[in-house]
């Protein structure tokens, strides 16, 4: 059996600001944008630059049920881990661009780490392993 995650929705209060964030921000590529006029939705896919095939999807909250999740995804955990093959490189490039991060980089058994927030405020572990861990 071979499977793996293709997407991971992130629920977002609107499109083009989330788009903004992770293309300029974060520097992943996107993927696609495209309008399904049946549902009045898009189907938004950003990636982190790289070999890697997992993305994520872009829902914009569609009730104010789901507004209420935005940003809070995880109920307060590090909800996102982005790989990185070199940490400093990639702190240095967030911090320019304005990125909050809200523990500072620490040196752990496995690797460097240290936690940052999206625009929405959902935590994001940036980290760079170091024990073999893919």
């Amino acid at each position: 059996m071979n499977q793996s995650l293709a997407h991971i929705a992130l629920v977002v209060r609107d499109y083009d600001e989330a788009i903004d964030f992770y293309t300029n921000k974060l520097r992943f590529d996107l993927v696609e944008d495209t309008y399904q006029p049946e549902q009045d939705k898009r189907w938004v896919i950003v990636r982190p630059p790289g070999d890697g095939t997992t993305s994520l999807l872009l829902a914009r909250a569609s009730s104010p049920h789901q507004e209420t999740f935005v940003g809070n995804q995880a109920g307060g955990r590090v909800f996102l881990f982005l790989r990185t093959d070199d940490f400093h490189r990639d702190y240095a490039a967030m911090i320019e661009a304005g990125i909050t991060f809200v523990r500072e980089p620490k040196q752990a058994p496995y690797g460097t780490v240290a936690v940052f927030e999206d625009l929405y405020g959902n935590l994001w572990d940036l980290v760079q392993f170091t024990d073999g861990r893919p």
